[in-house]
């Protein structure tokens, strides 16, 4: 006995039909809301770029783009340790060899191990400063501003044999020989508060060594890389960083270093970790100790 199929109603065609429109409307896999953009009082601000805002310019920049990307800050720093006896050329040499898969603004902080070593060791503060910065980047930028000029109206910033202060209407500190860079080192619980009676501004900020950056390096945006505080704009290698909290899964800032992908070939060059002494030297600004060569 043969079953016929009973042909379906006006009312029940339609019901099918927009149960099967329903149907295709709804996405296989549906995505997450994106999170909200922090939103960091003035005060917050003020203390993620209290331990930066007295750096050179240049580095500052690179700073604040490479924090954008803190996932991949530990492995750089590890990489800048092994590597911290090259300098110069030499770095600038290995760091292409090794087909590096970080972003060019983290590469660019590799002869820096001592920044880097910071940026590792407190993530929470790298992640928070760089979710400000691709959030409230005029914001970020105005904080750095007014911490600087809290310390130069309290006397400790000022021109010296490393680096060049500009006082108004914006200060802008940059190195005093062009590829030379001198990081500082200050307590912002000092620096940024009213010296008290009797105490010497002069000593309350240091310079360690200086790194050496020549042409080598301008494929990392060395060179061409400073503030436009007046538009609140950010040059990292002679354009304008755009990287923001709405497009930072896509954007890729225009750079002339190749992208790799991981995994990376095996180095053909020595690794050696710094020693203790090493990295303390490092971390205080002293003179750059190198053991492993005696």
């Amino acid at each position: 006995m043969l079953l016929k199929s009973r042909p379906i109603g006006g009312g029940g065609a339609r019901r099918l039909a927009g149960a099967i429109l329903l149907l295709a409307s709804v996405p296989l896999f549906a995505q997450p809301p994106l999170p909200p953009p922090p939103a960091y009082p003035l005060a917050e601000l003020d203390r993620l770029v209290a331990r930066i805002a007295l750096y050179p310019d240049p580095l500052i920049a690179q700073i604040l783009a490479a924090a954008t990307f803190p996932d991949q800050i530990p492995d750089a720093a590890r990489w800048a340790d092994q590597h911290h006896y090259l300098t110069g050329d030499a770095l600038a040499a290995a760091i292409s060899a090794d087909r590096l898969p970080w972003d060019p603004s983290i590469q660019a902080l590799l002869p820096f191990p001592q920044v880097l070593d910071m940026m590792a060791s407190d993530p929470a503060w790298t992640r928070e400063l760089g979710d400000a910065f691709l959030a409230q980047q005029a914001a970020v930028m105005d904080a750095v501003q007014g911490q600087r000029r809290l310390a130069y109206d309290y006397g400790y910033l000022r021109s010296n044999a490393y680096v060049r202060v500009s006082p108004g209407p914006y200060i802008e500190i940059l190195p005093v020989g062009p590829g030379l860079i001198y990081v500082p080192y200050y307590d912002p619980l000092v620096v940024f508060a009213a010296p008290r009676p009797g105490f010497v501004v002069g000593g309350a900020i240091r310079f360690g060594f200086g790194i050496t950056l020549g042409a080598a390096f301008r494929p990392w945006g060395w060179g061409y890389n400073r503030f436009a505080w007046n538009t609140h704009t950010v040059i990292i290698n002679n354009a304008p960083w755009q990287r923001t909290w709405v497009n930072r899964g896509a954007y890729v800032h225009p750079y002339t270093v190749p992208r790799y992908e991981v995994p990376r070939r095996v180095e053909s060059h020595e690794l050696h970790e710094r020693t203790p002494r090493e990295r303390e030297a490092g971390r205080g600004g002293r003179e750059r100790v190198e053991e492993h060569r005696r």
